[in-house]
């Protein structure tokens, strides 16, 4: 009888274990493959044509502090610069923007429906080409907005803001929190979550809007704000589209839109060193990595679970 149960089991074991078979080769053929090698190429010379050599930490030196014959790659520190400062920049902007949007939203009002639809539509359009063709051509000299200006505001002489060093960053900044929509349904969710008997007891108390938002609408909203500033803070470091289709694929003007993952593609594919790519990219893998974990070591002070703690 045992052996006929232990039959049985590994039978239906074998029949779960080949519905795992398609993930199992995916992961392994796809993922974990690709990734192993590229850490393999991270400490070679590779050019795609010709073998890889190895070299080392040759590729690493060269990012931070430079060898005894090739320099410090400066290009490669102003892209973690120009990135970094997109990301603290947007992603709060974003939140704040999001929240407030889905405040609004979140009021029981005709056409709200169509409302929430209206607003998240920048999500889905604002990473496509298309998109940031119309925004180069919004912010251009003779573009939209400094038509405007001219005819509202009388001024003349405005600049070309996406070919201007100093505004450059700040319309893809623009165009980032502009796609505010994916944060903003996640908090709209999380704030049809919040009982109404909090507000109503507070009211009673003699609490006001402002004192009902800080007192409860963000402590019960910390987790989500938490796991979308966590996601939006991931997906601004890997952005590349904009920047590259704005700056014509050049990281200009005077490298100012140059994000660090534009610069990864230019040297992988610009100038076929796919080993010096591979370094940059575990590089930006150990960024996120940390600055991941360094928001979850941080997080307890700030995110309420309602366990009373």
């Amino acid at each position: 009888m045992k052996s006929l149960h232990r039959q049985k089991v590994l039978k239906e074991n074998l029949s779960s274990y080949m519905f795992l078979v398609p993930w199992l080769l995916g992961f392994f053929v796809l993922t974990l493959y690709p990734m192993c090698y590229s850490l393999y190429l991270s400490f070679t010379q590779f050019n795609i044509r010709t073998p890889p050599e190895w070299i080392g930490l040759r590729n690493y030196l060269v990012m931070f502090a430079g060898t005894d014959i090739l320099p410090r790659d400066d290009r490669f520190v102003n892209s973690m610069i120009v990135t970094f400062k997109f990301v603290f920049i947007s992603v709060p902007l974003k939140l704040v923007f999001a929240l407030a949007v889905a405040m609004l939203m979140n009021k029981k009002l005709k056409l709200i429906p169509l409302y929430r639809a209206l607003y998240y539509i920048p999500t889905l359009l604002g990473g496509s080409v298309a998109i940031a063709v119309l925004w180069r051509r919004l912010f251009a000299g003779d573009g939209v907005l400094n038509m405007i200006l001219e005819r509202t505001l009388g001024i003349e002489m405005l600049p070309a803001w996406i070919s201007n060093p100093k505004y450059a960053l700040y319309t893809l900044i623009l165009l980032a929190i502009w796609q505010f929509g994916s944060p903003m349904i996640i908090f709209l969710a999380g704030l049809q979550q919040i009982p109404r008997e909090f507000y109503e007891a507070s009211s009673v108390d003699g609490a006001g809007k402002i004192r009902q938002f800080f007192a409860i609408t963000l402590p019960s909203l910390s987790p989500i704000i938490f796991f979308n500033f966590v996601m939006q803070m991931i997906s601004a470091f890997q952005s590349f589209t904009q920047a590259f289709i704005v700056s014509g694929g050049s990281g200009g003007p005077l490298d100012s839109t140059m994000f660090y993952s534009l610069y990864l593609y230019i040297k992988g594919f610009g100038f076929a060193e796919m080993g010096y790519a591979a370094a940059m990219a575990w590089v930006l893998l150990i960024i996120i990595a940390g600055l991941t974990a360094l928001s979850f070591r941080f997080s307890g002070a700030l995110v309420s679970y309602g366990t009373g703690e």
